[in-house]
């Protein structure tokens, strides 16, 4: 399987993990027992879970969790007036934390490829609204975050 299929799994599996941890209530180190142990890589119900590369998994689940505070500050003022992301939907807050985060901290991943993959990710979930919003709220987080990729010329 090529890093690029091992990485999109990874944030599949980084979004699915964050939004259980919400929603579940459960920690850090639970999360990534249960999901290195019983989802990256198995079949479930039917469904096959496919395998992830598991140090950039941990890497953006871990680091959603060190940096929640100034992620959520960051998305809270990106996001519309009077939407903040409280009001969003979990498991789309848990694919905006988890993109925020790659675009933050993950220089070595273009910002297009993670905007690009996460509303991918949201496509898997989501109708084309949300897809949408979740689309232009990333782009903007990018455009501002790594202005020089976005250079035109670029």
């Amino acid at each position: 399987m090529k890093k690029s299929q091992l990485r999109s799994a990874a944030r599949l599996a980084a979004s699915q993990a964050l939004y259980q941890m919400e929603v579940a209530d459960k920690g850090l180190n639970d999360i990534l027992a249960e999901f290195e142990a019983h989802w990256i890589g198995r079949e479930i119900e039917g469904d096959a879970y496919n395998p992830a590369e598991l140090g950039f998994f941990r890497d953006v689940v871990s680091g959603v969790v060190r940096d929640q505070v100034p992620i959520d500050r960051g998305l809270d003022e990106t996001l519309a007036k009077g939407w903040p992301l409280r009001r969003v939907e979990t498991l789309m807050r848990a694919i905006l934390r988890a993109a925020y985060y790659e675009l933050r901290s993950r220089s070595d991943v273009p910002a297009r490829v993670a905007v690009t993959e996460y509303v991918d990710v949201a496509a898997a979930f989501f109708g084309p609204d949300e897809c949408g919003m979740i689309n232009a709220v990333l782009d903007a987080l990018a455009r501002q975050m790594r202005p020089a990729e976005f250079a035109v010329g670029r």
